[in-house]
């Protein structure tokens, strides 16, 4: 019967997590386990580059359940266990050498920080923050450092550098990008980020590629040679894609192609989160979100769908929210390129508009939630620049 299948999902962050719940509050009563390579239970990630960072928060305030949570919900946690296999056709997963039968499968592995492609990049002493394990690691380093390099410019790479700096940590940020998130966002709420970044601290280096990290303390860049107690990567990620490729799952772009119910190219097997191409009912068509929302929201689709409920469907516009030192911004786009960048700006706030074609494709707002979501709505519906 559809509502006892044995539910098998492969990834312990937000999306497996929500899996999960998806599954059980659509009715779902078959055997549910869950594999992770994680020491620790699922856990809010969004933190990491804050507060935790910043030692405003503990490690007892980031788990997304408590222990007896997953005992009452039947799901089975198998922390430490990394997946190496998976067999479609036999319906059996291989994680820590022992087989594990599945009727269907959520693969929610996520992504991982991509290594910095030059001389140094994948030295141990150069740190990546992506999981609490990696959290740990450098608030401990940066609790006894004077001066710190960020490599990258994106949410993360802001987060943490303001972070840092409230700190007391000398910052640098190196970044290619002339100015930070540009390519994403526009020039204009890229020069504010920047502005913010400033009035903490943190001295920019941009438009200059990384042409080496030495002793995993010195970074060439730009010409120029910069040095620090620790230096922490935030360049982008990398799905984790390959235990589907493996298999003959279809894949593009590195990520695993679903529908908008998260059914993968083979029966029985899903796919949700950072390693998803998901399709959208709203934007009509594939998109590649790494989003903490879309995470949750896809994954509860995926345990919906694999508990039997059909009208499970991803069709929300994806959306984020990122506070940089004490400032939050929310966003909400396809995601997938604009051609126009309108900003509205008072003395409490700003909204930047944008379109594509004459179709309002996204919103970005600080201070003003109400222009975020309307913009959210406007998005959905496909409808005019405002």
């Amino acid at each position: 019967m559809t509502g006892t299948r044995r539910l098998v999902i492969v990834g312990g962050g937000p999306t497996g997590l929500s899996a999960a719940r998806g599954y059980r509050d659509a009715g779902g009563g078959g055997d549910v386990t869950l594999l992770t390579p994680e020491r620790d239970l699922p856990y809010q990630r969004p933190p990491l580059s804050k507060e935790y960072l910043r030692g405003h928060a503990g490690e007892e305030e980031l788990p997304l359940e408590s222990p007896g949570w997953y005992a009452e919900h039947g799901i089975a946690v198998r922390l430490g266990t990394e997946a190496t296999a998976l067999d479609p056709g036999a319906r059996v997963v291989t994680a820590g050498g022992v087989p594990v039968p599945f009727d269907v499968c959520v693969l929610a592995t996520g992504a991982q920080p991509a290594p910095l492609p030059v001389p140094g990049g994948d030295d141990p002493r150069v740190l990546h923050l992506r999981s609490l394990a990696s959290a740990r690691t450098l608030r401990e380093r940066a609790g006894a450092a004077h001066r710190a390099i960020v490599i990258g410019a994106g949410f993360i790479g802001c987060e943490a550098a303001a972070s840092l700096a409230m700190r007391g940590v000398a910052v640098t940020l190196v970044a290619q990008e002339d100015v930070p998130h540009a390519p994403r966002l526009g020039d204009p709420a890229g020069r504010r980020i920047q502005a913010w970044l400033e009035e903490h601290g943190v001295s920019l280096v941009l438009g200059a590629a990384v042409e080496a990290i030495e002793d995993g303390a010195r970074v060439r860049a730009g010409g120029r040679e910069l040095e620090a107690d620790l230096v922490l990567v935030a360049g982008g990620v990398r799905p984790c894609a390959g235990l589907a490729e493996a298999a003959g799952v279809r894949c593009a772009d590195g990520r695993v192609v679903v529908d908008e119910h998260m059914h993968s190219s083979h029966p029985g097997i899903l796919a949700a989160g950072d390693v998803a191409r998901a399709f959208n009912a709203a934007a009509g068509r594939h998109l590649a979100v790494e989003h903490w929302g879309e995470a949750l929201a896809m994954g509860e689709v995926a345990g919906r769908t694999a508990a039997g409920d059909r009208g499970a469907a991803w069709a929300q516009a994806p959306g984020f929210w990122s506070t940089i030192g004490e400032r939050t911004l929310k966003y909400a786009a396809w995601g997938d390129g604009f051609d126009t960048a309108r900003l509205e700006e008072d003395g409490n706030g700003f909204t930047v508009w944008y379109g594509r074609g004459g179709a309002c494709v996204g919103v970005l707002a600080h201070e003003r939630d109400e222009d975020y979501e309307r913009g959210r709505e406007l998005v959905e519906r496909g409808a005019p620049m405002p």
